[in-house]
């Protein structure tokens, strides 16, 4: 799969792409947002690379494509698909901190989500973040979704504040 926006290029990942993946996961927001996507080795970062490429033969995924800096052919981050327990659908995004501010996330999200939902057969796709990730609700916002939902729900395994909302295709 290849997605490309005015600056970005959405692509299925590559071993070679670990250490960029490595270092984007090192920062306090992601630390703080989505502790289970820091990768502290450039060994872990590999093991996860070698396991998200796994995926794509499987269509409940996660289905995990980098998000590459056409200026320096630079992978900046991710975004993802995850099939929930109930069988619906999440985005997930991941930009490196020296990268964010830019509006490359909004940029990929926005490309990725109707090609995701085509491919995938689906027509809503749900984002949920912790209610304080204010970047996190911009980029939702920016791409369409509608909040559906904001209290104390489930988030990596902890009860805690957050907002759902729903893209629709």
């Amino acid at each position: 799969m290849k997605i490309e926006t005015k600056r970005l290029v959405i692509t299925e990942l590559t071993i070679e792409m670990a250490q960029d993946i490595h270092e984007n996961s090192l920062d306090s927001d992601t630390a703080r947002f989505v502790p289970d996507e820091v990768f502290e080795t450039l060994e872990a970062a590999q093991e996860a690379v070698t396991f998200l490429i796994s995926r794509y033969s499987d269509p409940k995924g996660p289905l995990v494509y980098a998000v590459i800096r056409k200026t320096d052919n630079h992978c900046i981050g991710y975004v993802q698909m995850v099939q929930l327990e109930d069988e619906t659908w999440e985005i997930g995004y991941q930009i490196g901190e020296r990268f964010r501010g830019n509006g490359f996330a909004a940029e990929a999200v926005c490309a990725f989500l109707p090609i995701m939902a085509e491919r995938l057969g689906i027509r809503e796709i749900r984002g949920i973040c912790l209610r304080e990730n204010a970047a996190s609700r911009r980029v939702l916002e920016k791409c369409g979704f509608e909040i559906k939902y904001v209290g104390l729900g489930q988030y990596q395994g902890n009860q805690r504040e957050i907002v759902q909302s729903i893209w629709r295709a």
